[in-house]
């Protein structure tokens, strides 16, 4: 099982992930979105399985300086802008065999073993 898990290191959210992650003894890997972004052919394959809206980081300057634009984009429209700044995505996104399973890090404890322990 190889689980990578993307964010950035000083997301609270990220640390949680990880910390949930050590705590269950699973293997990952981290990977830092501002020092290595996703390319838009992994990103594209992100919002395929978790939709453009999900994997949106709303809270963040890049968001808001996307401007009401933002609220007319299309998947790939998402995807393009995604890929110009890894800001925009949601932390942490966690995939599972390069699949994304998971992103933010809200679900329930029973939830995470599902998705990262059990599979899916």
């Amino acid at each position: 099982m190889a689980i990578k898990v993307y964010g950035i290191p000083n997301c609270g959210t990220c640390k949680k992930a990880i910390a949930w992650l050590q705590d269950n003894n699973l293997e990952y890997e981290f990977i830092n979105t501002k020092d290595h972004p996703p390319h838009q052919k992994t990103i594209a394959s992100w919002v395929k399985a978790l939709g453009s809206k999900a994997i949106r980081n709303t809270s963040g300057k890049s968001y808001r300086a996307l401007g009401e634009a933002r609220n007319t984009f299309s998947d790939q429209q998402w995807i393009d802008a995604f890929a110009q700044d890894a800001m925009l995505l949601k932390r942490p996104l966690l995939t599972k065999n390069d699949q994304a399973v998971l992103v933010g890090f809200k679900a329930s404890p029973a939830e995470l073993k599902e998705t990262l322990i059990d599979g899916k």
